[in-house]
């Protein structure tokens, strides 16, 4: 087991990887502590150096750039490893938001702690959990999916197995694949509350809330459709299987659960037979706890 205990600035002489978020939008978001560590890096891997390129240029950093992004990670990978092996420190961005996000770099990463270099985040602006806080759909738990499947039948696939998680949906959609998915959504996911939010940040940022028939309506009547989307959606409140027959007792003692089956006109025998099958307990454990009360 390698247990990595490292923070910008070591003294160590090694390579380290840093994973930086960039804004997501709003350059103003970046953070302090991301603009000194581009500034202090060897090199930047960015997923496309041109839109990169814009952002250093803004803040006035200079570094090498060099590009890892879907296409060639295999060939860039090897690369920044061996550049991490002769001490380089690197940091790698994506065009927006928090690298190996729906955005090369997992595999990098992994390369990374197998070979026990130092891997550091920089944390920042991210469009799914800014959407989410601001959606007005529940927070406590949530699951992020990233892009769905573009096919249609492996996007139904998808969506009917997560149809009864109960978290509220996170994913993101391209402009011109939206209005397609969404009458999918509702046919395999119902007609539930749903939130678009576009141009995060930017100076016209939107949300779009409403029943998915509803948002459906609404981009019907738009001339054009732009910005990446992040999709918030509503879990499912449909109990999912066996939970009808919990639900009910779950807060009960197991002397009034079996009561409460006497008063519905079992014996005392059967009610402790069916409050053990609730429980999932031996019955004897029932039958103990009721005459020895």
């Amino acid at each position: 087991m390698f247990v990595q205990s490292s923070f910008s600035g070591s003294q160590q002489e090694q390579g380290e990887l840093y994973l930086v978020a960039t804004p997501i939008g709003n350059l103003q978001d970046i953070t302090v502590r991301a603009l000194d560590t581009l500034k202090m890096v060897d090199i930047i891997a960015a997923e496309d150096t041109r839109q990169t390129r814009k952002l250093l240029t803004h803040f006035e950093i200079e570094a090498k750039l060099i590009s890892h992004h879907e296409h060639n990670k295999e060939a860039s990978l090897k690369g920044i490893i061996e550049w991490l092996q002769e001490g380089k420190k690197i940091a790698l961005v994506s065009d927006a938001g928090m690298p190996a996000i729906s955005d090369p770099g997992y595999e990098l990463v992994r390369e990374a702690t197998s070979l026990q270099i130092p891997v550091i985040p920089i944390p920042g602006a991210n469009a799914a959990l800014s959407a989410l806080i601001a959606s007005g759909l529940p927070t406590a738990q949530f699951i992020f999916l990233g892009f769905l499947p573009r096919e249609k039948k492996l996007l139904r696939k998808e969506l009917e197995r997560i149809k009864g998680y109960p978290e509220t949906l996170l994913f993101y959609e391209a402009p011109h694949r939206i209005v397609k998915m969404l009458p999918t959504l509702k046919e395999e996911l119902g007609d539930r509350q749903i939130v678009l939010a576009r141009e995060l940040t930017k100076k016209y940022e939107e949300f779009i809330r409403g029943t998915i028939t509803e948002v459906i309506d609404y981009l019907e009547d738009q001339e054009q459709i732009r910005g990446e989307f992040t999709v918030i959606v509503e879990g499912s409140t449909e109990p999912s299987s066996g939970q009808e027959k919990e639900v009910w007792w779950m807060n009960l003692d197991v002397i009034t659960h079996v009561e409460t089956y006497i008063r519905e006109g079992l014996s005392s025998k059967e009610a402790i037979k069916k409050t053990a099958e609730d429980r999932q307990v031996q019955k004897r454990d029932i039958y103990n706890l009721y005459h020895h009360q």
